[in-house]
């Protein structure tokens, strides 16, 4: 059971020395962003590509004149 707890104790002492030190993944942020900003301008393509910007704003536009009453 030792064995188990200072194997345990030293995965924590790793982690947390990975989130806290110099070793950190300081430029996960930006790749992630990029990930990000990729798939937005995928489906924005997607959705001009396929011609469904008219009907996403005329659904939005009905849906807002249903909640204004207008």
């Amino acid at each position: 059971m030792s064995r188990i707890r200072r194997g345990v104790g030293t995965w924590g002492r790793t982690v947390v020395a990975r989130m806290r030190g110099a070793g950190r993944d300081a430029g996960a942020g930006f790749v992630e962003y990029a990930g990000l900003m990729i798939i937005v301008a995928a489906i924005f393509t997607m959705v001009h590509g396929l011609g469904l910007d008219n009907i996403i704003s005329q659904a939005i536009l009905r849906a807002v004149n249903n909640v204004t009453g207008g």
